[in-house]
This record gives structure tokens, C-alpha cells and sequence, in this order.
């Protein structure tokens, strides 16, 4: 099949508003956020955290963290990736944030490489609902050390941001959106109609070298698309204000599968999630072939009536045998509820049932975006996506948390979104190339304090502020324990010339120390 690079249509406008999950138009409200006197230009949006009856302490576990990428159609809060803590304290955002030609991070997430933590993430432009640009790799300094990109029969930096997994080959999952002719008459439209190929590359992320490929157009029909492509037309043509090129055409492919996750299975077969065709497919890792489908038109397996799915993300095997998802089961934002599921498939019977249902704490329809992440002691995260709102659930689905950010936690809404595309929880040790930010200034009552932070270190115990008139004469020694983003020591002396902020592990040793100048009041 001779492919044909997509156009991207719709540069410079942010991804969470090409995949419609901002609410149309803005107040002339800001939306509250974070602000920071050491750091000013990170502006992230306020977190607030629900425990649900399952509570307990080890849910709050000191060394893990959540990952996500918010996206505001508003100048503040900023949208940038950023990790938080399990009581939504911001522990890293990233300062170069959002620009005009890219729709800023997609997709945060630790992942193993070489035996090392690193984090992934998409970067690049957007245009109706998918991505073209290449996977960073990030280390614990939150530098980058190589990109991955598509090859062979695709021009590089056609990667899209819905999926980066990571094998234990040294090889990355790639997906990618490839405008591709073909018959659309049987689902109504032209015969030398376009659509949107959904393309998967395993790509060597050493060498570059693309060592699989498959198309779905090569296997799987349009006419499994439960996206109707008549009701689609006719939904453009009655929008006054859409003056988009003809859906079918190669200026707006029809897009009937739209590919968002790509895994590998617990025997090497490779499990896919299409949402325009309500299912989750199995390949054959060698010669691409399905090997079963599950859900949609052509399901394999017989589903029980709680267990069918609609509009889907994020599918994967889970260690237990079970495939777990997250069921958006609305194409918008104010249909049915969304839940995670956990289903246990039987190959043998050709069954799908639920095992466990992820149900948020109120009704919460996200019609787009959205992903389920099992954890290894059991417990499950959801992210939900288009509803900016994150929650962890035990293996029985009971809630432990629900964390809202942004324009959820608001009333009245401020119509900014602020969604983030999946959210995930792991193990992160941050140890950043720069030194802590330190900020000394007079408070409205006259009294100095020393403000202090350091974008990304997870290792800070605590802070010590040290003062005198000089480095050998201390007047004042006194520590504080980080608990947020931004701590403040009082500076107790005034007429102090001398004052180094220190920052202490959990041993009480030094990991940094900064000596800002000072003007005496």
C-alpha cells in the first residue's frame, strides 16, 4: 500500500482543543492557580484531593507519584507536563511549557529503559485529535537524551502521542495517522474517498530502524467503523462555520478506526485499542494478522451485556490475566458516565465478562482522551481525561482518592478546560542539573522569609536557612520540613550579610546549597 503523509490541518491550536475537550469559549474569570515567589513562571492548576472509603495511608505512598500532561485553552493556569505527589502537591513542572507551533507535552510517563527510570513524552503539532511529532526520552535530570520518530515507509516526526511502550527489546511502540486512499461506498461515501490509516512501527530506538509495521487498512474494513460517516457528513455540512475541506477527501480523511493504544500481550502478540470501531484487537507480532477481535461489529467473543464497551482507551493485559480499559462510552462530554473495566476474557470459550468496574464517585461522561493503569500491588488509577480528574481504586473497585485539577475544582465552572490525556502512577527519583530557587523578600508585615523551591528534586527532606554576618559567624540556624512545592524560613535577623539556604535529604545530608545576595533593609 503506497502511503500518502498526512497534512496536518490545524497547527498551532492546542491538542486539547483539537480533540474537543474544551468547553467552547472562555471566561473573563482566570482560573485560580498556583503561583510561586520563586518560581513565577510556573503557573500550575490547583489540586484538590477526595478520599473515598477505601482510604488508607499506604495509598499515599511517599515514593510514588502521578504524571500528567493538563491543557488549558486559557493563558493561566500554564499547560505543561508535570508530576505531583499523592496529596497533589506539585513536584516537577516543565518551564518550557506550551508553544504556538505544538500542542506541548502529550502522554507523561515513567517507563524501564536499559534498566534505568526514564520519562516519555510526545511533542510536537496536533491537528483532529492525533499528533505529528516524535517520542522524547527524559532522564532524572529531566534532560533529554534521544527522541524516537517513525521510518521506513513514513517521513520522520510523523509519530502520533497517543501510545510509546516501551519493550524489553529495546524497541518502542509507535503509532501514527496516514492519510490513505481508498472505496468509501459503503459506508456513503466516494469511491476515491480518503481516510485516516491507523499505523502501528516497532522501532529500534537505538538505531532508528523499523523492525514491524501494520496497517489496519490492510485488515480491518471501514465498514467496521461505528463512527457513521454519513451522519458525520451531514454534522459538517450543517456546521455554518466549518470551512474544512470535504469529509473523505484528502484534505479531511474519514477517520474509521483512530488507533489510541498499542501493548504488548503476556505471550508477545500485540493487543490494540481503536476507539472509531469499539474494539480491542490482538496481532500477531510477526506477520501482523488478527488474531481475534474483541467488541464492535465483528467481535469474536461473546459479550455479556455489561461488559460491551463504546469510544474505548487504553487497553492492555494486566499480570492477572484479565485486560483492563477504560469504557469512555460516550463520544461527548455530557453522555453516559465513563468507567474503567477489568474483564476477564476467555480465549477458550470465547467469553467476555466483567470482573471489576471502575465507577467514578458521580456521574463523569469523558468523551475523549481518558486511560486505566493497574498497579502492582492491584490497585487501579483512572485517568479521565477530558473531565480533568484522577482517581485510584482498589483491585475491587473501591475508591481510595479522587483528585480534581484546575477548572473541575470550581464553582462555577471557568469553561477552561484542563484535561489531561491519561495520568499515571509509579516510582520517580527527580535530580535535577539545577540548583534550588531562592527568593528573599520583605512580607507585608515586615518581616523577611527566604522562599525556596527546586523544580524536580524528589530527594528534599528538608530546607535549612542558615544567617549571620558571614559564613563563620551564624547567627541563626533553623530547618523546616518541605511539604509543598514552596517552602518560607523567616529571616530572623534583619541586618544579616551573609544567608545560604540549604537543602537536606532525608539523612540530613547536603544536596545543595544557595547563597543569594542580600540588601539590608
Amino acid at each position: 500500500m503506497a502511503y500518502q503523509r498526512s497534512i496536518p490541518r490545524v497547527f498551532g491550536v492546542t491538542a486539547a482543543a483539537t480533540l474537543a475537550v474544551v468547553l467552547a469559549g472562555c471566561s473573563d474569570t482566570p482560573i485560580p492557580h498556583q503561583e510561586f515567589v520563586s518560581r513565577p513562571d510556573l503557573k500550575p492548576p490547583e489540586f484538590q484531593v477526595t478520599r473515598g472509603d477505601a482510604w488508607d495511608a499506604e495509598a499515599a505512598a511517599d515514593d510514588e507519584y502521578i504524571f500528567l500532561t493538563p491543557n488549558f485553552d486559557t493563558d493561566t493556569p500554564a499547560s505543561a507536563a508535570m508530576i505531583v505527589d499523592t496529596n497533589g502537591e506539585v513536584v516537577w513542572m516543565d518551564p518550557s511549557g506550551q508553544h504556538d507551533d505544538d500542542a506541548g507535552h502529550f502522554d507523561l510517563r515513567p517507563q524501564e529503559y536499559q534498566g534505568e527510570q526514564i520519562l516519555t513524552y510526545f511533542k510536537g503539532p496536533a491537528a483532529g485529535g492525533w499528533g505529528y511529532g516524535d517520542i522524547y526520552l527524559m532522564d532524572e535530570s529531566y534532560q533529554v537524551f534521544n527522541t524516537v520518530t517513525t521510518g521506513g515507509s513514513l517521513p520522520p516526526h510523523e509519530t502520533d502521542f497517543h501510545d510509546m511502550t516501551i519493550t524489553e527489546d529495546g524497541t518502542m511502540l509507535l503509532l501514527a495517522y496516514v492519510a490513505t486512499q481508498t472505496d468509501l461506498t459503503e459506508v456513503g461515501g466516494p469511491e476515491d474517498g480518503w481516510v485516516e490509516d491507523a499505523v502501528i512501527q516497532e522501532v529500534d530506538m537505538e538505531s532508528g530502524d523499523v523492525v514491524f509495521q501494520w496497517s489496519a487498512l490492510d485488515h480491518i474494513p471501514v465498514t467496521d467503523s461505528m463512527l457513521d460517516y454519513e451522519e458525520e457528513h451531514q454534522a459538517q455540512e450543517d456546521d455554518e462555520d466549518d470551512d474544512e475541506a470535504e469529509l473523505g477527501t484528502q484534505g479531511q480523511p474519514f477517520d474509521y478506526f483512530h488507533i489510541n493504544s498499542a501493548t504488548l500481550d503476556d505471550d508477545g502478540s500485540i493487543l490494540v485499542s481503536a476507539r472509531h470501531t469499539h474494539a480491542v484487537y490482538q496481532l500477531d507480532p510477526d506477520s501482523g494478522e488478527v488474531q481475534w477481535i474483541l467488541g464492535g461489529r465483528s467481535s469474536d467473543f461473546e459479550m455479556a451485556e455489561d461488559a460491551v464497551f463504546k469510544w474505548q482507551h487504553s487497553a492492555a493485559r494486566d499480570t492477572d490475566g484479565t485486560i483492563t480499559l477504560l469504557d469512555n462510552h460516550t463520544k461527548e462530554d455530557d453522555g453516559d458516565s465513563s468507567r474503567g473495566l477489568r474483564l476477564d476474557v476467555d480465549e477458550d470459550e470465547m467469553t467476555a465478562t466483567v470482573v471489576t468496574e471502575y465507577a467514578p464517585p458521580e456521574e463523569r461522561p469523558a468523551g475523549s482522551m481518558a486511560n486505566t493503569q493497574p498497579l502492582e500491588n492491584g490497585n487501579m488509577i483512572v485517568g479521565w481525561g477530558a473531565q480533568p480528574y484522577y482517581s485510584e481504586f482498589t483491585n475491587e473497585g473501591e475508591l481510595l482518592y479522587d483528585v480534581c485539577h484546575g477548572d473541575a475544582c470550581h464553582e462555577p465552572k471557568y469553561d477552561g478546560g484542563g484535561g489531561s490525556y491519561r495520568a499515571y502512577k509509579g516510582p520517580w527519583e527527580g535530580d535535577p542539573n539545577t540548583d534550588p530557587d531562592v527568593v528573599v523578600q520583605d512580607s507585608d508585615n515586615g518581616q523577611r522569609r527566604a522562599y525556596m523551591s527546586w523544580n524536580g528534586a524528589t530527594e528534599v527532606d528538608r530546607w535549612r536557612l542558615l544567617a549571620g554576618s558571614d559564613e563563620d559567624h551564624v547567627t541563626q540556624e533553623n530547618s523546616v520540613p518541605k511539604t509543598a512545592f514552596e517552602t518560607s524560613i523567616p529571616v530572623l535577623d534583619e541586618t544579616s550579610e551573609y544567608l545560604a539556604i540549604e537543602a537536606l535529604d532525608a539523612d540530613g545530608e547536603v544536596l545543595a546549597t544557595v547563597t543569594p545576595e542580600l540588601e539590608n533593609s
